[in-house]
């Protein structure tokens, strides 16, 4: 069973905002001509990496719920240029957002169950997706 990690996505409002973030970085990528590829770069490397990308994922918390997860494609670690170790967490740049889940705030990341990890929301038939601001209405609510 794959185990995810979870993350505080810090200074992001919404789950449109993130993907915003997204499409700018790799865009200034392609101009840049550097590799395309989405990345978060954190201090600690996990320790079980094999579990986590035998399909895992990466749930971002945003705004005091998870909201939205990311497939983990790779886990790289490596030096930066002031000696200190440091981890690329490789990501698929595809959102799929997630039951709302409460979360207070943590410092880093931790690893998140499979069984504790809260399911993806399905796009409604001929409706499109539910907008952030009503899906939040309506797990305030208990209905989704």
């Amino acid at each position: 069973m794959a185990l995810n990690l979870l993350k505080l996505c810090v200074g992001v409002e919404s789950i449109e905002d993130l993907q915003a973030s997204i499409d700018f970085r790799l865009e200034e990528k392609r101009a840049s001509g550097a590799p395309v590829e989405q990345y978060h770069t954190t201090r600690m490397v996990p320790s079980r990496r094999d579990e986590i990308l035998d399909g895992g994922s990466l749930y971002w918390v945003i705004k005091g719920s998870i909201q939205v997860r990311q497939f983990l494609t790779d886990i790289r670690p490596f030096t930066d240029a002031a000696g200190i170790k440091r981890c690329h967490l490789v990501l698929e740049p595809v959102l799929h957002p997630t039951r709302p889940q409460p979360r207070r705030p943590f410092q880093g990341w931790r690893y998140l169950t499979a069984k504790d990890a809260p399911p993806d929301i399905r796009k409604l038939e001929g409706g499109g997706d539910i907008p952030d601001a009503m899906r939040r209405e309506l797990a305030e609510l208990g209905l989704i």
